[in-house]
């Protein structure tokens, strides 16, 4: 099913918000302890770990981008969220696909993906 920006999980909204502003607290707040991130085909297994891929790719990134909501859709177990980016990154543009399975009030699993 078809959802706004509007009817995703707060915690959803919350975690893509974090990571556009750079927020790396914010977005790991979202997450459970033992959550796991796919990113470029690599899983980051934990706080720990996650935390590290923050500060490497997300916070510690030389790159500035705008990200623009492009639709989501309801699952049985989450959301998927696309998004559209543009920036000063390799190729300037790329739609992503953030898929979010939910563990109870947090985020369990997320992957994101071209």
């Amino acid at each position: 099913m078809t959802i706004e920006w509007d009817e995703l999980p707060d915690i959803v909204k919350t975690f893509m918000t974090a990571i556009d502003s750079r927020d790396d607290a914010g977005a790991l707040a979202a997450l459970t302890d033992d959550a796991v991130v796919t990113d470029e085909g690599h899983d980051h297994h934990g706080r720990a770990a996650i935390e590290a891929w923050m500060a490497e790719a997300v916070s510690g990134s030389p790159f500035t981008y705008t990200a623009e909501f492009t639709g989501a859709t309801a699952t049985d177990t989450g959301v998927e969220v696309r998004q559209h980016l543009e920036g000063d990154f390799p190729g300037g543009v790329v739609d992503l696909h953030y898929r979010f399975r939910m563990d109870g009030a947090l985020i369990g699993r997320a992957v994101i993906e071209p």
